[in-house]
């Protein structure tokens, strides 16, 4: 299975092409800090070039920008090329699905935005759901849950 779901930010303005047979295609890199520091106390983030095609391509150009921040699912591929210097070159990047925009519109992230993407600090009391009763009650017989897995 290839499936990626990614959340981050924009890098720069999305980029909209059209193929000779009038497809749409937009390219945009999103940056995902890292969840961890480095061992210089920072928190890096990783690049992740995106591909988008159609009617969703235009929609990414015409209704977000450089530091907006996207939510992202679709796969990964990975292509090769001959470049100009006769060197060949690979490429990684994930093929989006779907784009939505979680930058509320009109949002104050924005093209404010400095490319500062180490101030990410995660959420270490995240909401837990305690539940009144036992939620395996009405299957009838007693369940056991175990952490020895037999691989």
């Amino acid at each position: 299975m290839n499936r990626v779901s990614l959340i981050g930010r924009l890098t720069k303005d999305p980029e909209l092409r059209y193929t000779p047979s009038n497809v749409a295609t937009c390219s945009f890199t999103i940056a995902i800090n890292r969840t961890f520091t480095n061992q210089d106390g920072q928190r890096e983030a990783d690049f992740i070039p995106i591909v988008i095609w159609r009617k969703q391509a235009e929609n990414v150009k015409n209704y977000t920008k450089k530091g907006d921040l996207v939510a992202v699912e679709g796969r990964i591929q990975t292509r090769s090329y001959t470049a100009n210097d006769n060197t060949k070159r690979y490429v990684t990047e994930v093929i989006a699905d779907n784009v939505q925009f979680l930058t509320p519109k009109g949002g104050a992230q924005g093209s404010t935005m400095d490319n500062n993407f180490n101030d990410y600090q995660p959420v270490n009391n995240a909401p837990t759901m305690d539940l009144p009763e036992d939620p395996y009650a009405d299957f009838g017989t007693n369940i056991e849950l175990t952490d020895d897995l037999p691989f």
